[in-house]
């Protein structure tokens, strides 16, 4: 026995015109009538066919062209009124930071440790993400302001013309003007998130820049306004000491694109559970105990309602169907294109779609407690998690902006004594250089970037993560021990085969055996009750039930013990199976699944069961050993039965008879030789042996994706999600790899270029504003390159 523990045009209807639509507030939908926000006509709310939800209210339009324009732009049509808001994340939301995920807190703000802006747990719209529009404002602003400060800067250069004092004043006073806003405004911000650094033990990428800006902009002050402090060597024609506000002011105005670049890209990277969100549907239609019906917003559902679900519409959430028959597409959960048929007492999953028929359900899951809030929900944390490469990054952030700091200073001496005249100003700019190219932001977000692409990729493949180091560790297994039910079979046997000892009952072995499988929830259960109940067989109570995990099921029945399980139940029980071996040994052999039944401990009967194995599962198992994996079947099904199974599939190592507990010790007995393990099960009885391997994979079939056992859950329960959670997770590590060496390399090279090393052999030194230009593309380069991964095959 396996594993067994168990245009415009009015619709119908009258409209009239009533009132100035942008000073109304909708009624709520039990009112006879309605304004339409967008032409102020009255509506029924009963009969209009147009609606519409949002910032979970429900408005209805008078005609389909009302209903677009409205969703076009609600806060035009809405105002101050119900439902206007001017941010996507609702008041409490929790917001963290992007590359440390331990800082959270209510609302928007800045990292205390890096600078970054903080984003919300779950992503918002990128149209309505705040920090995207606010940063994407300041870009503007400061490119109307930095154009023509560089313009004004290179007037000198460009026109070859020597300028009397007097027009140099002027220009210098241009320069002074335009840069003021810049450095002083738009880059306030900046000095702020790098002093919060500071104070907080943790330099980060806006010490630098505020740094290396306010010392080009002071340093350009002095010399505008006391140039007696400088020496007469350092003086141009005109007895002016040269300014850098064009760098200071240019400087800014790259760094906010930069970053508007990054949050842009940033974004992309939550596409994923973006989608997984917009899965759900966001109004239900609610049947109240008089028999009328109304739209209500999805937070408005509580359970027990009843819902109606009209053909095409989304089914609400989780719950039962009470009446009507209809298929549901599913893929969204099982990958299968194929509609599932559902009538009275079946399941539905929130998110899934109505085809053609009409439906009467009962909502027994709302909200967070849903299947679809749950996969999201995970796959955040999974996105929000750290893997284990990021300590890399961490020890080097660490100690980074000090080191640069120090460069910088050294830089700055090393100029003033070996520098060509004038010296102060070469030590100033290279300083700055030093400064502003110096990227570790770049550094600390190559890991979480590509970790929250692979967690949105994996989630909509049906391939769940728990956390950063699951998707780690699955690239770096050798080893991969397979559960024969549920994970290489299909998990639905059926009933083949039942034998009676010495000519008895057939029907009477099957119907001790029913009611015994009747308390289990395990799958040859069902294949038994599904058997009998084909037989026209029903079950009796049970009493004293009892369920051994890895061998069988025990009860009283009429008064007698009766027990169904393995031959190693029945050695327990002391039943001798010997009169029933040689036809149980012929049917393993036909890798079939036997169960005895024995009543007050002498044997009666046996049944048979078989589970079909999975479409395609040689050709995957061949797939995966051609990833390097060491395939492993462990299965407490008999030796016959397991050799018949490992024979079709080509699986060379196998084990059979094995307890959850001796699948547990297997697999720490293979880590303890240096095996790098990978469990996939069922995750019900397989739980020991999932919690003790390196990475525990559940096959699950999304009805329960809180599998705490397992790091990794497959939604769709196939060995096809597996394949693929092992070449996403391969692909990322190689991807996090890419991300850091191109971060180490851009950091090892700029600085020193920056200090000017190249200066003595051919005379080149990089400007502040080419810094700066390179400084904010680093970080969107290592995002970039983390989005490829939603490409990945």
């Amino acid at each position: 026995m396996n594993d067994h523990d168990h245009g415009h045009a009015p619709a119908d209807g009258a409209c009239s015109k009533h009132g100035t639509p942008s000073a109304q507030t909708p009624r709520h939908e039990s009112a006879q009538s309605v304004i339409d926000p967008v032409c102020g006509m009255t509506v029924d709310p009963h009969t209009a066919k147009h609606s519409a939800v949002h910032a979970g209210h429900i408005y209805h339009f008078c005609s389909a062209g009302c209903r677009e324009k409205f969703i076009a732009d609600p806060q035009r049509y809405l105002g101050d009124g119900v439902g206007a808001r001017t941010d996507a994340a609702p008041p409490g939301t929790i917001y963290t930071c992007p590359m440390h995920p331990e800082v959270q807190q209510v609302g928007p703000g800045t990292c205390p440790k890096c600078g970054m802006a903080l984003e919300p747990m779950l992503p918002a719209d990128e149209e309505a993400n705040a920090e995207l529009a606010s940063v994407r404002r300041r870009f503007w602003i400061a490119t109307v302001l930095a154009l023509p400060l560089l313009l004004v800067a290179m007037v000198p250069h460009l026109t070859a013309m020597h300028f009397d004092a007097i027009t140099a004043q002027v220009l210098r006073w241009a320069e002074l003007l335009l840069a003021a806003p810049l450095v002083l405004w738009l880059g306030r911000d900046y000095y702020r998130r790098g002093w919060l650094g500071v104070l907080n033990r943790s330099p980060n990428m806006y010490t630098l820049i505020g740094l290396g800006v306010l010392v080009a902009f002071v340093y350009s002050l002095v010399a505008m306004f006391a140039p007696a402090l400088f020496p007469p060597r350092m003086r141009d024609a005109n007895g002016m000491i040269g300014v850098y506000f064009e760098p200071a002011g240019v400087i800014v105005a790259l760094v906010l694109l930069g970053e508007w670049l990054e949050v842009r890209a940033r974004g992309q990277t939550s596409a994923a559970i973006r989608r997984l969100m917009d899965l759900a549907p966001r109004s239900a239609r609610r049947i109240d105990a008089d028999g009328s019906e109304h739209d209500v917003a999805i937070d408005q559902v509580r359970v027990g309602d009843v819902l109606r679900i009209r053909p095409g519409e989304k089914v609400p959430v989780d719950g039962a169907v009470l009446d009507g028959a209809s298929s549901i597409d599913e893929s969204m959960l099982s990958g299968e294109a194929v509609p599932v048929e559902k009538t009275a007492g079946d399941h539905v999953t929130g998110g899934t779609v109505n085809a053609t028929g009409t439906l009467q359900m009962r909502a027994d899951k709302v909200g967070a407690d849903t299947v679809l809030a749950q996969i999201v929900e995970l796959v955040a944390k999974a996105q929000r998690s750290r893997a284990p490469l990021q300590r890399v990054a961490d020890r080097v952030s660490r100690v980074f902006v000090p080191a640069v700091v120090v460069v910088s200073v050294l830089t700055a001496i090393a100029w003033l004594l070996f520098g060509p005249e004038p010296r102060l100003a070469y030590a100033v700019v290279n300083a700055v250089a030093v400064l502003i190219i110096a990227c570790p932001c770049a550094l600390g977000l190559a890991t979480p970037i590509a970790i929250m692409v692979a967690s949105g990729r994996g989630a909509e493949n049906g391939v769940l993560f728990r956390d950063a180091a699951a998707i780690e560790t699955l690239a770096h297994v050798d080893t991969l021990v397979l559960d024969k039910t549920g994970t290489l079979t299909e998990g639905k046997p059926s009933l083949t085969d039942v034998l009676a000892l010495d000519g008895g009952d057939e029907l009477e072995v099957l119907r001790l055996a029913a009611s015994l499988e009747a308390a289990s929830e395990h799958p040859l259960a069902h294949a038994v009750l599904t058997g009998a109940k084909e037989r026209a067989v029903e079950p009796v109570p049970v009493q004293a039930f009892d369920a051994i995990t890895g061998q069988g099921v025990r009860g009283r029945i009429d008064g007698s013990e009766v027990a169904l399980g393995n031959a190693a139940l029945m050695r327990a029980l002391g039943v001798d199976t010997s009169p029933l071996d040689a036809r149980a040994e012929a049917l393993r052999a036909g890798a079939r699944t036997v169960m005895y039944l024995a009543v007050d401990q002498q044997l009666t009967g046996a049944l048979a069961v078989q589970d079909r194995i999975k479409h395609g599962t040689r050709e995957l198992l061949g797939e995966l050993r051609a990833q390097g994996l060491h395939i492993v079947m462990l299965t407490g099904d008999s030796e016959a039965t397991a050799k018949a199974v490992a024979s079709e599939l080509g699986v060379d190592d196998f084990s059979a008879s094995q307890t959850p507990q001796d699948k547990a010790a297997w697999i720490k007995r293979a880590r303890e030789r240096g095996a790098r393990v990978a469990m996939a099960g069922d995750g019900i009885n397989d739980a020991p042996a999932l919690a003790v391997a390196d990475v525990g994979i559940a096959m699950g079939d999304g009805t329960d994706v809180a599998m705490e056992s397992a790091q990794v859950t497959l939604l769709k329960g196939e060995l096809a999600g597996l394949l693929r959670a092992r070449k996403l997770s391969v692909q990322t590590v190689r991807n996090i790899h890419q991300n850091l060496a191109f971060a180490f390399a851009y950091n090892t090279l700029g600085i020193p270029i920056a200090a000017g090393v190249l200066y003595p052999v051919f005379g080149w030194l990089l400007s502040p504003v080419i810094a700066a230009a390179a400084m904010s593309l680093s970080s969107v380069s290592v995002i970039a390159n983390a989005l490829r991964l939603r490409h990945a095959r």
